[in-house]
């Protein structure tokens, strides 16, 4: 076993207890499917993950022999525990799985409760009313976690449902020593919720060094893990959800009883000889990656001699990146609401005809893409990723959120889980603006059961049939032009897993226009900064611009590298 940072190697001896205790309990939980494992193809398994709690289950769950689909489900319910301003079980997301040869995708995205409507944020003169779209009760969706983890294990998992949640357990009753990134997002988050949430009742003693264990979270774990992923929408937790909500939210008994995580076909794509596969609408996201690489990849000539990363490069994307946000402005919605040409926005033609506009010598905003309404801007950063590879070559790549961080704010009292604030993915004010062409006062607004629109790409490369890579990232609007950067790196440019990873990153979209953000940990200064002013360009910081799980397999080796920025682990598992 390799980290790609040094942590504890071994696993606590509570988790160690506990795995033993439970050995003999689990032997008649009769896993959903059971399969006899093919040869192992890779020299080893592998994770990416956001802290070392999550890398330290994947190992407990490899040891048990569990696949990737095993390793991705005890992951996540590990982040709600040890990560809960992103990991969670009141949120959801999306996962991309390559089993067995085939690629699927799996969308457990929040939903709109059946009493939402179009307008419901707005004062009798049209305008927003405060943060009620993004803390408190009525901030919530109806969660999709728990059904998106219970549907992937139930469908792929080799390993009994009770061992996969055992690590959160664990985590949930003995608890986890809380590292100083933890203590800073709480303290920043406390600010928007203290009076107006239960959140300080919960979070208040979040403290860098001190064991955080929470006693309620480990009951809500324990009844899912007995009865079963649908315990969260028809059990004891739907009924604590329901009264944490009556007279203060919208979802109901009759809503989580009505949600249903769905599989839909992956977005997928030939690219420089791989095959992308990725996420198709409610995920914005993959339509944009595929874009951006193909788009690239037409302007060969034009990149031919440019370096990475200095002000021609960082110019020819942009314009790049203006057309695939005019694009998803103007296209993307919930595909169970409104269809989206996927087939058109992706078509080979169609792009060679989007990339012959990009000109090197083009003023930026002279020539106006289609604009249109500027919702990318609303998403927020605070989401989590993780990618994973089992020694039989199979492999996910899972991106879920909260939203914002510590989502909504709210605690379910007895349940100890943060909901989300995804309705705020919405267009909560909209009319505001017009797409040319385009309906686009219907595009991503409220309804009931609808879908938010998402940045969240997970995606897989595959190589001649085989996973090749695995990659994703948290970051709102960011997501996917940070993956179309790091891939491009490794592809492009040569750079090893860690080096692409590290690279530095840059953002823009179409609004605000002209506009080229630049990260801390790769600012962008001096000589460059000047060159993209002289070009017509603002430059302007921004907090957060990813936290990159990769994994690459070379040969039959999978190399692991978790992104600089964050807290994060890559591990080899021999």
């Amino acid at each position: 076993m390799s980290w790609s940072r040094p942590i504890a190697l071994k696993l606590a001896a509570s988790t160690a207890a506990l795995v033993a205790g439970l050995a003999a309990s689990l032997v008649t939980d009769t896993p959903a499917l059971a399969k006899t494992a093919p040869k192992p193809v890779l020299d080893a398994s592998a994770v990416a993950v956001p802290d070392q709690y999550s890398a330290e289950t994947a190992q407990q769950i490899f040891k048990e022999g569990g696949n990737a689909v095993d390793a991705a489900v005890a992951i996540a319910f590990t982040l709600a525990v040890t990560y809960p301003d992103a990991g969670n079980l009141g949120g959801g997301g999306f996962m991309t799985v390559f089993m067995d040869g085939k690629p699927y995708f799996l969308d457990y995205l929040g939903t709109a409760p059946q009493q939402a409507t179009r307008e419901m944020y707005l004062d009798d003169k049209g305008k927003v009313m405060g943060s009620m779209s993004t803390v408190g009760s009525r901030a919530a969706a109806v969660p999709g976690t728990v059904e998106g983890m219970w549907e992937a294990q139930q469908r792929f998992g080799k390993l009994k449902w009770k061992q996969v949640l055992a690590p959160a357990i664990h985590y949930a009753t003995d608890g986890f020593k809380v590292d100083s990134r933890l203590q800073q997002v709480r303290d920043d988050s406390a600010r928007n919720f203290t009076g107006k949430t239960n959140f300080d009742a919960y979070f208040s003693s979040l403290k860098a060094g001190t064991v955080f264990r929470q006693p309620e979270l480990a009951q809500t774990l324990e009844r899912i893990a007995s009865d079963g992923g649908r315990e969260f929408y028809e059990g004891h937790t739907a009924e604590l959800i329901g009264t944490q909500m009556f007279g203060h939210g919208l979802i109901t008994k009759q809503d989580l009883q009505q949600y249903k995580a769905v599989w839909r076909q992956p977005l997928m794509a030939d690219w420089h000889g791989y095959q992308v596969v990725t996420a198709p609408p409610p995920s914005s996201g993959g339509v944009g990656l595929i874009q951006m690489l193909k788009m690239k990849a037409d302007l060969k000539p034009a990149f031919d001699g440019v370096e990475l990363n200095s002000a021609p490069y960082i110019h020819l994307i942009a314009q790049i990146e203006d057309r695939v946000f005019a694009d998803r402005q103007q296209y993307v919605d919930d595909p169970d609401v409104k269809p989206v040409p996927v087939d058109k926005l992706t078509d080979d033609s169609y792009l060679s005809q989007r990339a012959a506009e990009v000109k090197a010598d083009e003023v930026p905003g002279a020539q106006p893409v289609k604009p249109g309404l500027d919702v990318a801007q609303a998403e927020k950063p605070e989401t989590t990723h993780f990618s994973v590879v089992d020694k039989w070559g199979n492999a996910v790549s899972n991106t879920y959120s909260l939203n914002g961080s510590f989502g909504s704010g709210v605690v379910v009292d007895g349940a100890g889980f943060l909901l989300n604030d995804e309705m705020d993915d919405f267009v909560t004010q909209p009319g505001t603006a017009s797409v040319p062409g385009a309906a686009a006062n219907d595009l991503n607004t409220i309804a009931a059961g609808r879908r938010p629109v998402s940045s969240m790409t997970p995606t897989i490369l595959l190589k001649d049939g085989k996973v090749s890579t695995v990659i994703g990232t948290p970051g709102g609007s960011r997501i996917f032009t940070t993956i179309f950067q790091v891939m491009t790196d490794m592809v492009d440019f040569g750079m090893s897993p860690a080096n692409a990873v590290d690279a530095m990153r840059f953002h823009h979209q179409l609004l605000p226009q002209k506009t080229i953000y630049f990260e801390p940990y790769h600012p962008i200064t001096g000589d460059l900064a000047d060159q993209l002013k002289a070009k017509g360009y603002s430059v302007e910081g921004q907090s957060f611009n990813g936290d990159v799980q990769l994994i690459r397999v070379d040969g039959t080796t999978p190399q692991a590298a978790a992104d600089p920025r964050g807290v994060g682990v890559g591990a080899v598992f021999q």
